[in-house]
């Protein structure tokens, strides 16, 4: 007989990933890819949406003529600050464009200029000034740089939307896509701002959609498909789901999120000139957050010593936490002469210490609330037993854990509709958790 599955898109920067879940939300199937990426109409590179497009409905299409599954829904959960603008031919008009792009100064000039300047304005939409991170500004700038294409817009879905688009060829908008530092929303007023209706951005987007809702799918029979979620966002619900006592979730992948939603503290000047933001969950309440590029960085790192020690590059992994190497002096992992350090093993400790470092000071931002007993981390530094240790080390009086799956954005856009799917009580044990003193690791 058939096992009743949800399936869920996954997609990362990096990696574009495939699972189906059981009703006890154990994975039973795992797809991953990775797609090169293109150059976009301006010659920076972007994320090849057609490929991607591919992708996702042919590794959908192999999941479910499997006999083993019997598909009951689909969730999408993607990085966030991307836009895809379709046309009214329903076919993109423009490239998925990097949300690394650079901003035009001039524009953004103009922008803050129009509306308030950038601390009043990045106070009352909870962005700090990112350009093209800021989603919203990508149609500010389609509109006053691309006009042509603008004009050929008929509807602007952000990445999860889009992808969900295509199984239920539904547009919509959801509050995790909008309410992440896109400069769309108004946090004090919980609406758009007034800004989206004077540029004409506001009827490029489409209607918003609840993040727990469900729409019937287009073109399978008995299938629910959800609206697509922010994967910061998703990443919170299991962990909201598991655990009532206040807690910090650091989410580790490209970028680093720490995120604690047991604050009501509003963002101050200092703390958006740092970077620091709101998200919103699907139930539509903020969570306070800052960022760090370091998955980025540590990819970027990795290369560089593995072709100056000649080593695989995933030698790294093998490394496991010394403390003697952690000790070596110096404050700062040398990144322009790796010379200085004798072996891999010492560079690469070096590394992590200097990606802690970071991650202190970022994370110290947003844990204002000291009623936070707990760190949460989950994604690829999880399993990095050096950057766990470090961490826990620079936290005495708070517990650190390593959450066990790597998966939280998934499983939460799994959660997000259990109620549509699962006939099962929704379960709050689906965490397993590492526990970590600063030199050592407790399984709980």
């Amino acid at each position: 007989m058939a096992k009743p599955v949800i399936a869920i898109f996954d997609i990362g920067k990096t990696n574009k990933k495939l699972f189906l879940f059981d009703e006890r939300y154990n994975i039973v199937l795992e797809q991953s890819t990775q797609i090169e990426e293109i150059i976009d109409d301006d010659g920076d590179s972007c994320e090849d949406l057609h490929a991607l497009t591919k992708w996702v409905l042919a590794s959908f299409q192999e999941a479910n003529n499997s006999p083993s599954f019997d598909i009951k829904a689909i969730n999408v959960s993607t990085y966030g600050a991307s836009f895809v603008h379709l046309g009214y031919d329903e076919k993109p008009v423009t490239d998925l464009y990097n949300y690394l792009k650079p901003f035009p100064e001039s524009l953004k000039r103009k922008f803050y200029s129009d509306y308030g300047g950038e601390s009043v304005f990045s106070m009352f939409t909870a962005s700090p000034v990112l350009g093209n991170l800021n989603s919203g500004m990508q149609l500010y700038w389609l509109k006053h740089a691309k006009s042509a294409l603008f004009k050929k817009i008929n509807v602007s879905l952000h990445l999860p939307q889009y992808i969900a688009s295509l199984f239920s060829k539904r547009y919509y908008s959801d509050i995790t896509s909008i309410g992440c530092h896109t400069n769309l929303w108004n946090f004090a007023q919980n609406s758009y701002h007034d800004w989206s209706e004077k540029e004409g951005i506001r009827e490029k987007l489409a209607p918003m959609k609840a993040g727990d809702a469900v729409v019937p799918s287009s073109n399978e029979e008995n299938m629910l498909c959800g609206i697509g979620l922010h994967d910061s966002s998703a990443a919170l619900i299991p962990y909201l789901v598991s655990f009532n006592e206040p807690f910090l979730l650091l989410s580790t992948g490209t970028w680093c999120i720490s995120l604690n939603p047991f604050t009501d503290d509003p963002l101050t000047v200092e703390e958006l000139e740092k970077g620091c933001l709101c998200y919103l969950t699907y139930k539509g309440n903020p969570v306070k957050a800052s960022r760090l590029f370091s998955g980025y960085e540590h990819e970027k790192q990795i290369n560089r010593l593995a072709d100056h020690f000649q080593k695989p590059k995933d030698h790294y992994e093998s490394i496991g936490y010394n403390a003697t190497l952690v000790a070596y002096p110096g404050n700062y992992f040398e990144q322009h002469d790796l010379s200085v350090y004798e072996t891999y093993e010492l560079a690469y400790t070096q590394l992590i210490k200097a990606l802690v470092d970071d991650q202190v000071t970022s994370t110290k931002l947003v844990l204002n609330n000291m009623q936070v007993k707990r760190i949460f981390v989950d994604g690829g530094f999880s399993k990095n037993a050096i950057f766990m240790n470090l961490l826990a080390k620079a936290f005495p009086s708070i517990e650190v854990y390593a959450a066990a799956m790597a998966q939280a954005s998934a499983l939460g856009a799994a959660m997000a509709i259990h109620q549509h799917w699962n006939k099962q009580p929704l379960e709050s044990d689906v965490i397993a958790l590492r526990y970590y003193t600063g030199a050592s690791s407790m399984v709980s």
